[in-house]
């Protein structure tokens, strides 16, 4: 093929790599080479390096060149060391700065993997289960700190390896990620494990109806009496399910909305402030600046250089 096929899209909108897409001349391990994992490696510059996503969980580690690392609704530093575990149709992207006049060989090295077929398999092999929580926290990306020479040791054993064999690296590889602590989400909102299925469920319904009315005005009481609880007692369990008191959990989903517009539409910041909920521009500037650093404006400028 040679060429990434032309897509009808938006310049904001990421685009959706396809298998068709994924040509051996770009750094693709060829289609019937591989089984289960799938190796990537390329250089600077390079086809690939764009705002896109995929269906594939993509672990994601940078050899070499310093830049901007983009995913979801996060825009962050990266340097070789880094990495990353993206979950299905998160979009991202690695922008390098100051690339020398030759390029680079090798920038960065990935391994793209499926999610059902390690669902179904952990019903069986209630082993594989352990990854499952990993696999959740990908949905928004996780960085991992102080892990990228052990990474790089099993991803090229991955690399170097087929079948069974291939397939235990991999594994040992999961194994290190589930287990690993020094990390960080890097898009959105997680909610933390519960204990029983009845209040993972309750939390999740009332995680589900602020995500679906976040630019109307409610209150935490307003929630709380949805589900029978106390204005106290309902905070207090609110905050063991997200990490986060109630007005920070509604502030940092109408930011992360806000971030979406940004990028993806050229709405003015004042109509974006009061389309995800927040009721005046000051308010919604300094909530923005304590979850982002920055400004909604400086966010929109940076974010330009996603799409490389």
């Amino acid at each position: 093929m040679g060429q990434l096929a032309r897509q009808k899209i938006s310049p904001r909108t990421p685009e959706l790599e396809r298998d068709f897409q994924r040509d051996p001349v770009l750094g693709y391990e060829p289609e019937g080479s591989f089984g289960y994992i799938r190796c990537l490696e390329h250089g600077a510059p390079n086809q690939l390096i764009r705002w896109h996503y995929h269906e594939e969980y993509e672990l994601h580690l940078i050899v070499e060149t310093t830049g901007k690392v983009f995913v979801g609704d996060y825009i962050g530093r990266f340097e070789p060391g880094h990495l990353v575990l993206t979950g299905p149709r998160l979009p991202h992207n690695w922008i390098s700065s100051e690339l020398p006049e030759q390029g680079v060989p090798v920038r960065d090295m990935a391994l793209q993997f499926s999610d059902e077929p390690l669902r179904q398999a952990s019903t069986h092999l209630p082993e594989l289960c352990e990854a499952l929580p990993l696999l959740e926290r990908a949905k928004h990306g996780i960085e991992f700190m102080g892990m990228s020479e052990q990474a790089y040791e099993r991803i090229m054993k991955i690399r170097q390896s087929a079948g069974l064999q291939r397939f235990s690296e991999f594994v040992a590889l999961l194994s290190l990620l589930t287990r690993h602590q020094d990390y960080r989400l890097l898009s959105n909102v997680q909610l933390q494990s519960f204990d029983d299925d009845v209040s993972l469920r309750q939390i999740s319904e009332v995680v589900d109806y602020i995500t679906a009315n976040y630019a109307n005005q409610f209150a935490l009481i307003d929630i709380a009496k949805r589900v029978g609880m106390s204005e106290s007692r309902f905070s207090r369990y609110f905050r063991r399910a997200t990490g986060n008191t109630f007005t920070d959990f509604v502030n940092r989903l109408r930011v992360n909305r806000a971030c979406q517009l940004l990028m993806e539409t050229d709405q003015y910041v004042s109509t974006i402030c009061y389309n995800v909920g927040f009721n005046n521009i000051a308010n919604f500037n300094r909530r923005f600046m304590e979850l982002k650093g920055m400004t909604p404006s400086d966010f929109r400028k940076q974010g330009e250089a996603r799409y490389g």
